[in-house]
């Protein structure tokens, strides 16, 4: 009855965000109503190993008494102070100078946000800010890459380069524009990591130079790009993207919203990429989704500009809840978590996490296994020498997470046919086990649905 009543709740009231509306209504709501460690239980008891850490968000795992007494002291405290007027709250200030001292290069200065959107938005203001304090207004067009993902806000909506994102939205922007992705499994450069980064280079150059090399303001990249489909870059493609981004007085924004605090082993995806970008964007590990929070990093040779061109005046943009102390207390104990114990533990389960997907190759359906550290994806194909993705029909999106949650595992389904991984950094050898175990069942079940098995024939 309890569940009952909440589904039909969640189908009168509740709008889910990106969702087919209607289908939800449909399916109905599925309700978890608790987690502990890399396992989360819903509301008839069921228990799932959790390979996607919530929205890859969950980075340190689910129970930590120590976050919940850190966010419940500071609630008794301080439950808010603005950042506005030259007020301020130590939790806010201690962990903007904990991540300054963490960050690579001259990233020192942090501007707290409520999560990943708007700390992307945030950056589109401050870059046009600094060219316009630069004296050159004219350089107001952003590149970013297809099958990126910046946000679902009005503007980095338009960034994103995901069509559903697009559609109904009036975005892009026109001066929002795409270079190919980086795609290694179907780059039509072949997979060659030389040749790819050799025409992501050309293409970054060739956009700027259709652009007009005084235009464009910035250049957006994920270290992995994520929502994608889990796409690695080849070693050293970031670096060489930023150097040309460097050559060219081009802005370059490393959007860490997914990689960031250890999904990849380090707490930032750039300083094993040996890049300081002049932005970066973090989110979600930051809290480790117990609370909502976001980080703008600046630059020195930016915030410097922004700040002598305002001089005595106000930088004119700010939020409500930025620099919330009671997310900083989260961030605060989330940070000493991460660096005692789980950024090791997440370098150990992210390889057997790497060598379990790996094994699955041998699978009809598998195409490609790729990722680095906590971050992974399988692409299922009919035709391996082809590459066929699974058929439409197959509703890889909708059956796959199905019958993964049936198996006890909850993991990204994308519509085609990629599976995509982000467990906890807290798993145990045995949840790993646990994911690679029910991965081949659900790929087993797959296998057998006749709409699979006629386009495998």
């Amino acid at each position: 009855m309890y569940s009952n009543s909440l589904i039909e709740l969640d189908r009168a009231h509740l709008v889910h965000p990106v969702a087919s509306y209607r289908g939800h209504e449909k399916q109905g709501v599925r309700v978890l109503a608790s987690a502990s460690g890399a396992t989360v239980t819903d509301a008839s008891g069921k228990q799932l190993v959790d390979g996607f850490a919530g929205l890859w968000c969950v980075n340190a795992g689910y129970g930590h008494e120590s976050i919940v007494e850190a966010a419940t002291r500071q609630l008794r405290e301080l439950p808010y102070a603005t950042a506005y007027f030259g007020l301020g709250s130590e939790p806010a200030i201690r962990l903007a100078a904990e991540l300054a001292e963490r960050a690579p290069g001259d990233l020192n200065h942090v501007y707290f946000t409520l999560g990943g959107s708007d700390a992307v938005d945030s950056t589109i203001r401050f870059v046009r800010y600094y060219w316009i304090a630069r004296g050159q207004p004219q350089r107001d067009q952003f590149i970013s890459i297809e099958q990126g993902y910046h946000g679902s806000s009005t503007v980095g909506a338009g960034l994103t380069a995901l069509p559903a994102f697009h559609a109904g939205f009036g975005v892009p922007f026109d001066w929002q524009h795409k270079i190919p992705s980086h795609y290694a499994y179907r780059n039509p450069v072949g997979e060659d990591p030389q040749a790819i980064i050799a025409a992501s280079v050309a293409a970054l150059r060739a956009k700027v130079e259709a652009l007009g090399p005084d235009r464009v303001a910035a250049f957006y990249a994920e270290p992995i790009q994520g929502s994608g489909g889990v796409l690695v870059p080849p070693k050293g493609w970031m670096k060489a993207m930023r150097e040309v981004c460097r050559e060219l007085d081009i802005l370059f924004i490393a959007d860490e919203v997914i990689t960031g605090f250890g999904r990849t082993g380090p707490l930032f995806a750039c300083t094993e990429d040996e890049i300081v970008p002049d932005f970066m964007t973090t989110a979600k590990g930051l809290t480790s989704g117990y609370v909502p929070m976001g980080a703008v990093f600046m630059s020195d040779r930016v915030y410097d500009v922004i700040a002598d061109a305002a001089g005595a005046s106000a930088v004119g943009h700010g939020y409500t809840y930025s620099a919330h102390p009671v997310s900083a207390a989260v961030g605060l104990e989330v940070l000493r978590l991460y660096e005692n114990g789980l950024l090791e533990n997440g370098v150990k389960a992210g390889a057997r996490l790497m060598a379990g997907l790996e094994a699955l190759r041998d699978h009809p359906l598998v195409g490609d296994v790729r990722g680095r550290g906590m971050l992974a994806a399988v692409e299922l194909v009919v035709d391996k020498q082809k590459k066929t993705p699974l058929p439409a029909a197959a509703e890889p999106a909708r059956r796959i997470f199905d019958r993964a949650w049936d198996n006890g595992l909850v993991i990204r389904a994308f519509a085609n046919g990629i599976l995509g991984y982000a467990p906890p950094l807290c798993c145990t050898d045995a949840d790993i086990d646990a994911i690679i175990e029910r991965t081949r069942r659900t790929l087993d079940q797959t296998l057998e649905d006749p709409d699979v098995r006629a386009a495998l024939a």
